[in-house]
């Protein structure tokens, strides 16, 4: 399976690593490798996660990484990582789209 990034993905985790640079730049680059090296496994386990708890949706799943949760859909041959948001943040379902 391939794993793709949608743009609101890629925004959110920009904004984590950039709060994270104010305190300690490589902490965030650190950070930055550690999401998409744990996103990436999901190329062999894209039911690795757990259902998003808020919806009551199979195609829709999340992982936790530190205190983020990131995300995904599995599509027929991607999984497509939907959002990162912080675990203190209200979950927008907005976010992931339609059924």
């Amino acid at each position: 399976m391939r794993v793709v990034w949608s743009p609101l993905a890629i925004e959110r985790a920009s904004e984590a690593a950039r709060h994270i640079a104010e305190d300690s730049p490589p902490t965030a680059r650190k950070w930055v490798d550690g999401l998409f090296a744990c996103a990436g496994a999901l190329r062999q386990f894209p039911r690795r996660g757990r259902r998003v708890p808020e919806l009551d949706r199979s195609d829709l799943r999340e992982l936790l990484f530190g205190s983020y949760r990131i995300v995904y859909r599995i599509e027929a041959r991607r999984v497509a990582i939907l959002t990162v948001r912080h675990s203190r943040r209200q979950f927008d379902p907005s976010e992931v789209g339609s059924p």
